[in-house]
């Protein structure tokens, strides 16, 4: 997979998360949306990489669900822990997204949360999805 199929991947799955959420399925709807932040990150990684290409299975840290990791693994912490002191509505959308995990797909998510989930990520410009955007 490359760069493009990760930006591709991660408005498919906010969409489908959208879907989900106004079909009544506010479970698979906080799931899939935590997976368009994780594509979005695998984006910037596979920005900083050959071709654009993302990094192979052995590449440490890369081939993680842990949205904390991916920001690592992408050398986004200093450029979000910054965004974050001088935007209070992007540093309370990150505490709110930072918490999804894969596990989450055990989970029962209420409309609320998944709603939140999704706002946190998607709001224009204080969410996570267009502070990616500008660095993917």
């Amino acid at each position: 997979m490359n760069r493009e199929d990760f930006q591709q991947l991660s408005e498919l799955r906010l969409g489908e998360a959208k879907a989900l959420l106004d079909a009544g399925y506010p479970n698979g709807a906080y799931y899939l949306a935590g997976y368009a932040v994780e594509c979005a990150l695998k984006a910037c990684i596979a920005k900083r990489t050959r071709e654009y290409d993302f990094p192979e299975k052995e590449s440490q840290g890369y081939y993680t669900h842990d949205l904390q990791k991916l920001v690592g693994s992408a050398r986004l912490n200093l450029d979000l822990d910054q965004a974050r002191q001088g935007e209070p509505a992007l540093d309370a959308n990150w505490t709110i997204v930072v918490n999804w995990s894969e596990g989450s797909r055990y989970a029962r998510k209420t409309d609320q949360e998944a709603t939140d989930l999704i706002r946190a990520i998607e709001e224009k410009p204080e969410g996570i999805l267009p502070w990616i955007m500008q660095r993917w």
